[in-house]
């Protein structure tokens, strides 16, 4: 009798329930909307962020203001939009970094990016190329394996930091490869590249805008990029995976995800207005000159990547032992 009786509320219920969201969601935005990058302001996610804030903001008929909130490889503000009102007014910035590699990387981030979020959609992909110092005698990928093998422990990589995409790009390709090389961690892109322009470290996983001047300056040389598919900005460089390492792919990727909850039609108008934005003549040529690549997603195949993802680089960095420091 007692089910009996739920049944019949939900019946009445239920309906209800799903027209106040979708009059919510028909409302919706009627203020402006906060999308947090969990980096400093200034470096490519902050760029890619307001690009597509800009792109947004008049599709949807509220501003969306970029709010900068670094730490602990942004797993701190992210921690934080999960635990935000899931309204649609606050949104964060995801990525590799912070969806796919922090929960393992840091002993508790504080979130679980499959159960803590809503994808609303992906922006782009990004790959890397592999730099070396000139001095090191390789033309090739496989040249450079081979190399590696001859002289175990011989050459060093460097990195942006412990834990950063960089690092276990690296880590992966060392593994896949199977080299033994040694790990000296940097603060950062720019340190990293300067000493491995000096010659003191052998070898760096780098984004592609930097590598461009140095790889044409002659100043360190490029042997492959690590999408599946060749990037515009080095189209004559062949990827690792067509050259020495069959499916070898390292990849960063962006998209954007709300907080677990969220009604769905909010989720769905946020969605469009990316995808719009993401797919406008515009933002794919200001993504292409980061050497990054228009990735246009529904909600659903995002949560699929982000699935995805953290089950790739998770592996990795167990395989690796690499603690967040």
């Amino acid at each position: 009798m007692r089910n009996e009786r739920v049944r019949i509320a939900l019946k009445f219920v239920l309906p209800v329930v799903l027209l106040s969201g979708a009059a919510v969601a028909q409302d919706y935005p009627t203020r402006p909307i906060t999308l947090v990058v969990p980096y400093a302001a200034g470096g490519g996610n902050d760029i890619m962020a307001r690009t597509a804030g800009d792109k947004m903001s008049p599709i949807l008929g509220q501003q969306i203001v970029i709010e900068n909130h670094g730490g602990a490889g942004g797993s701190i503000a992210t921690r934080q939009v999960a635990h935000a009102a899931p309204d649609g007014y606050t949104l964060v910035l995801g990525g590799t970094g912070t969806l796919a590699i922090d929960p393992t990387l840091y002993a508790n981030a504080g979130y679980d990016p499959r159960k803590d979020f809503a994808p609303v959609g992906l922006i782009g992909t990004s790959a890397l190329v592999l730099l070396i110092n000139p001095s090191i005698p390789a033309h090739t990928v496989k040249e450079l394996i081979a190399y590696a093998k001859a002289n175990p422990g011989k050459l060093t990589y460097a990195s942006a930091g412990v834990g950063s995409g960089i690092h276990l790009a690296a880590e992966y390709f060392r593994s896949q490869a199977g080299l033994e090389m040694t790990h000296v961690p940097y603060k950062g892109s720019a340190p990293a590249l300067t000493d491995l322009v000096g010659g003191h470290v052998s070898m760096y996983f780098s984004s592609m805008p930097p590598a461009v001047a140095l790889v044409k300056e002659g100043k360190l040389r490029a042997l492959g990029v690590t999408g599946l598919q060749r990037s515009p900005l080095f189209p004559e460089l062949p990827t690792i995976a067509e050259t020495a390492l069959p499916g070898f792919e390292a990849v960063l990727h962006y998209g954007i995800v709300a907080p677990a909850g969220t009604p769905r039609p909010i989720v769905a108008k946020l969605n469009a207005a990316l995808r719009r934005a993401v797919m406008s003549d515009d933002m794919k040529q200001k993504l292409a000159a980061d050497g990054t690549e228009p990735l246009a997603s529904t909600p659903e195949q995002y949560a699929a990547d982000i699935d995805k993802e953290e089950t790739k680089w998770s592996a990795i960095i167990k395989k690796s032992g690499a603690k967040a420091q």
